[in-house]
């Protein structure tokens, strides 16, 4: 679809990957970018239109679909990662991932997908990751909450084909941002996962393989389960 002129709305875009979302929404021309974040009141950024936004909340996503009823573009950024260990740790963290990560996504795009429609179907983009595919012993309720995501990107893949809305899924491996700083492993930048996600967009593509670590996972899935699931 063409990102020129649309009118985009990003959760989670008060730093990191959604404000890079953000900022190539507006470098590709997008005519207005919702930026939805927690506290509109702390944010600032040059061109885009803050809303009030917390993804866990029911009466804020109903508030915000019926402010912005002229979006076309919705990018479901927001994500978290608080999850306990496999053996030990509060489960408090990882029904808090489940919310966010995976019924946040379902809010926002069973409120959104009307206002795609009367749009003219538009262009729904969820950032899922390569924990989407890989068990992960360090990280399991993460991995467990972005597998749901992806289960429900497809899901609504299907049924908003006949209205005409592109659903993309996004994986990518470790992006350099606040959630990685204690990560010693390669990372990509998040303007590099914005940018590749325009170009999705913008050639009707339903998924964008970020980086060598999505690309080689993707590839593993119908592979032997030693390559499906490596120790991380």
């Amino acid at each position: 679809m063409e990102i020129n002129g649309s009118v985009a709305l990003v959760t989670g875009a008060n730093r990191g990957i959604g404000l890079a979302f953000s900022r190539a929404l507006l470098a590709r021309g997008a005519a207005k970018v919702y930026a939805g974040v927690r506290r509109p009141e702390d944010f600032e950024e040059p061109g885009l239109e803050a809303l009030r936004l917390d993804v866990t909340d029911p009466e804020q996503v109903a508030a915000a679909a019926a402010a912005a009823t002229d979006v076309t573009i919705v990018i479901n950024n927001a994500g978290i990662q608080a999850g306990p260990g496999l053996f030990e740790g509060s489960f408090d963290g990882a029904r808090r991932e489940l919310e966010v990560n995976y019924l946040g996504t379902w809010s926002v795009s069973r409120a959104f997908a009307p206002v795609l429609a009367a749009n003219g179907g538009g262009a729904l983009v969820n950032m899922l990751s390569v924990a989407s595919w890989r068990a992960n012993s360090r990280w399991p309720s993460y991995a467990a909450s972005k597998s749901a995501q992806w289960s429900l990107t497809n899901a609504l893949r299907v049924a908003l084909r006949e209205q005409g809305t592109l659903v993309v899924g996004v994986h990518a491996g470790y992006v350099d941002t606040d959630a990685t700083v204690t990560v010693d492993a390669p990372k990509i930048e998040a303007a590099d996962v914005a940018e590749m996600t325009m170009d999705a967009i913008a050639r009707d593509e339903p998924e964008v393989l970020v980086d060598e670590p999505a690309r080689q996972v993707r590839a593993a899935l119908s592979g032997p389960l030693d390559l499906q699931y490596p120790t991380p």
